[in-house]
């Protein structure tokens, strides 16, 4: 099974706007330097994006903003302690799965 073309498009978007500096939702922060220096901060944020994601039975996307919402406010939060993300962020949100060995 491959990934339908609806998730394809909106993790290329999440991407680009991400990694342009970009993104409305992080408007006003600082983020971009944390791709060089701090990589694991962007890391957990695609984490949180691709496990807040959800799909159709058919691989339409469902909650695109909701996951971009979750994902950019862990990075607000990140660049500013002060920003509380609400609802807490939950541990399903930042599991970081490992490879495949295959």
């Amino acid at each position: 099974m491959k990934i339908s073309s609806d998730f394809s498009g909106v993790l290329r978007s999440f991407a680009y706007f991400m990694s342009s500096g970009t993104h409305y939702m992080l408007k006003d922060i600082e983020y971009l330097e944390l791709y060089g220096n701090e990589p694991s901060a962007i890391e957990m944020a695609y984490a949180i994006f691709t496990n807040v994601i959800e799909l159709s039975p058919t691989g339409e996307v469902l909650n695109f903003k909701h996951a971009q919402q979750r994902a950019t406010d862990y990075i607000r939060s990140y660049c500013d302690p002060a920003f509380e993300v609400s609802p807490p962020l939950e541990d399903w949100e930042m599991n970081l799965y490992g490879m495949p060995t295959t």
